[in-house]
């Protein structure tokens, strides 16, 4: 019997046990002994067979060090996660997101593939990049020392701007040789340099606007660019090679006329020559026409080699004198002579005698006399068909006027004819004339009196007499402008208007004054300023509330006040300079911050908010909350307040005590002091329950520091 009640007791007793619930949770699948031993529960870490490989995270490296509880915080393994976000805060604030494993390894969390790592972000190490102090991009890793008060995170990486410029503005802005600023050079850095560089020497620019080539293949900027300047450098070659052009003899391109554009007869190899003239036949046929083959060589026509501006025709195949003469017997201007030949046969083709007419400058009046060497001195080759070419002597030493020192054009044919004598003459500039002046326009005398060169063209030259006797009003006594324009035109002296407007409009409190000038024109008509501070200087200087001159407000009074009496009402649109006004402070009046004084207005929140700071609830003073009211609050209104509770300090918007508080007050029993908190006057947390949990976890105790020593997230 009693063999019987055994078996039944030891029946009940194994159901009951199987029937038990596990605190590991009825998913935990390992054997008891693997931790625990027959003569307890507690668990000998040293003796535990547990194999944590055969789980979602095997322990390598610093983990295998790791007191068990420190990532299972409850009884149920199953609970404890793997990200390592988990356990670890992110001491680089969610700046380079949640993924660890991309640049640490459970063995250390020293990072020793950096310039790997950041191959695959959007700005590849290359160059000189590879070696750089991470510190000289990521701002965000110099010392607390080197950061404001308090300090931010020394491990953010904030996004960072891939440009060149982003981080060598500086460098931009600092570079003198060339002076990137001045010459406008493009911000986009690698159009000249190259990332792979160590140096930012050897710029690799490209040059294809103007390709380095030939005798361009130079190494040295400085040759062309001898200004220092890498901009506005002409294309041209003449802007680099005058001196070449002028210095060159054989033949002489100046004496010659030749044309400029220096690839018309060069190329780009180093060294002028060879040099190819196919131009020649702009200027004589050689390559076209009769003399096409007739020739071997440029001596044969230029028997002057230092001198190519000299030919001859006369010694060439059948040119002889006596056939010649025969040919143009009765021919006008004929000589035996190669320049007379050029003048009559610029083609180097035979026909008639010379056309001046089909060549632009017909022979009448007084040229139809003149000789033919009058003119052709030095040859027919080209002879200039500009007046001036043969008379500036007439027109140098012309009197009356005296042409030269009135400015008169060389152009002759403006004002004459080419009737002998330079009479009779017209003088087009004078087209300004009008009203009271049009009937003597055909009288020169009556302004000019015989004298063309001193006459003077503005209104008081003639007129200063008129000036000087007008009574009403005494122009000479009140200091009236001579620019007699100004109020009268050139019909006649009356009616007179002077439109005030035109120069300063009379407006608000100057519409008084209107009808006596002498106030704004004390000293006179002719230099009286237009602008505000030009009369009111002394206003500025003496303005004390607020003091204009210290603050630097600006002198175009216009800014803020009108040309209303007593400069009232006043508007200051730069206050945002001063002090940025948003929100709540838009609406408010000048008085309600300055309070008439508008010198020592401070332009801090606490300058101004210093009581509320004291009066706030929570208590800021106990709690030693920062006076930087924008730390938390805005311009439009103390509440709400932006305070981030959740990643400044413990989590109460999110996580496991998101919706289990309603006030500050349920966790900060103090409210003069928002640095004391409780944990253990709250929802489930009783003593004898928490005394129960944590059995056999070293330095529990039951105060709510310690809840937040082990717990500073809020997690079990």
């Amino acid at each position: 019997m009693r063999r019987l009640s055994f078996i039944i007791l030891l029946v009940v007793l194994s159901v009951s046990l199987l029937a038990q619930k596990s605190p590991h949770g009825n998913t935990f699948k390992a054997n008891c002994d693997d931790c625990h031993k027959t003569d307890g529960w507690k668990v000998d870490l040293k003796t535990v067979t547990f194999d944590h490989s055969g789980t979602k995270f095997p322990l390598i490296g610093q983990h295998l060090s790791v007191n068990c509880k420190e990532c299972h915080t409850s009884l149920e393994f199953v609970k404890a996660q793997t990200e390592c976000n988990a356990c670890h805060t992110d001491i680089h604030e969610q700046t380079v997101g949640n993924e660890c494993a991309r640049c640490h390894t459970p063995n250390s969390w020293v990072v020793t593939n950096i310039t790997r790592l950041h191959q695959q972000s959007r700005f590849p190490l290359i160059g000189p990049h590879t070696t750089a102090d991470c510190r000289d991009c990521h701002k965000n890793l110099l010392s607390a020392s080197a950061q404001s008060s308090p300090p931010a995170s020394l491990l953010r990486f904030d996004p960072l701007g891939i440009e060149c410029y982003d981080c060598h503005k500086d460098d931009y802005a600092a570079t003198t040789k060339p002076n990137h600023a001045e010459s406008n050079y493009s911000t986009n850095c690698t159009d000249c340099h190259a990332m792979n560089s160590f140096t930012w020497e050897g710029a690799g620019i490209n040059h294809n606007f103007f390709p380095l080539t030939g005798g361009h293949a130079i190494s040295d900027c400085n040759s062309c660019h001898t200004s220092g300047s890498y901009s506005k450098i002409p294309s041209e070659c003449v802007a680099c090679h005058q001196p070449d052009y002028n210095g060159t003899k054989n033949p002489n391109h100046i004496s010659l006329n030749f044309p400029t554009t220096c690839d018309v007869c060069h190329s780009l190899n180093p060294g002028w020559k060879p040099a190819d003239y196919t131009d020649h036949d702009a200027s004589f046929p050689i390559y076209s026409g009769s003399h096409k083959g007739e020739w071997n060589s440029c001596a044969d026509c230029h028997n002057n080699p230092s001198n190519y501006s000299q030919f001859t025709c006369i010694d060439c195949h059948e040119h002889n004198k006596t056939d010649m003469d025969k040919e143009h017997n009765g021919v006008n201007g004929y000589a035996y002579n190669s320049n007379a030949c050029y003048g009559c046969h610029p083609s180097g083709s035979k026909g008639k005698s010379f056309d001046h007419a089909a060549n632009g400058f017909p022979l009448t009046n007084g040229h139809a006399s003149v000789d033919c060497s009058s003119c052709h001195t030095k040859g027919f080759a080209g002879t200039s068909n500009a007046c001036a070419s043969c008379h500036t002597n007439n027109y140098t030493q012309t009197t009356n006027p005296n042409h030269v020192a009135s400015g008169i054009s060389n152009d002759c044919a403006k004002c004459h004819t080419n009737t002998p004598g330079w009479k009779p003459v017209t003088y087009p500039v004078h087209s300004n004339l009008q009203g009271a002046h049009v009937p003597i326009a055909n009288d020169c005398a009556t302004c000019h009196k015989g004298n063309y060169t001193t006459t003077s063209n503005t209104c008081a030259g003639c007129h200063t007499p008129d000036y000087n006797q007008t009574k009403n009003p005494n122009h000479a006594t009140a200091q009236f402008p001579k620019t007699c324009e100004t109020c009268h035109s050139q019909t006649a002296w009356i009616p007179a208007a002077f439109n005030h407007s035109s120069v300063y409009p009379l407006t608000g409190a100057h519409a008084t004054v209107a009808a006596n000038c002498a106030l704004c024109h004390a000293n006179g008509y002719s230099n009286t300023p237009n602008t505000c501070v030009g009369c009111h200087q002394a206003d500025y200087n003496q303005s004390v509330n607020p003091n204009h001159k210290t603050i630097g407000i600006t002198t175009d009074c216009a800014t803020c006040h009108s040309t209303n009496q007593g400069w009232e009402p006043a508007k200051f649109p730069t206050h945002n300079t001063y002090y940025v006004l948003a929100g709540a402070h838009i609406s408010q009046t000048c008085a309600t911050c300055h309070k008439g004084n508008y010198n020592a207005t401070p332009n801090t929140c606490a300058g101004c908010h210093t009581t509320d700071y004291n009066q706030a609830t929570p208590n800021h003073i106990a709690s030693q909350f920062p006076k930087t009211c924008t730390d938390c609050h805005s311009q439009t209104a103390w509440k709400p307040s932006t305070w981030n509770h959740d990643t400044q300090h413990f989590p109460i918007y999110s996580g496991k005590h998101q919706g289990e508080w309603n006030t500050c007050a349920d966790c900060h029993k103090t409210a003069s002091n928002y640095a004391s908190f409780s944990c253990i006057d709250c929802h489930e947390h009783n003593q004898t329950e928490m005394n129960s949990k944590h059995k056999g976890i070293n330095n529990y105790t039951w105060t709510s520091a310690a809840c937040y020593n082990c717990h500073p997230k809020g997690k079990s």
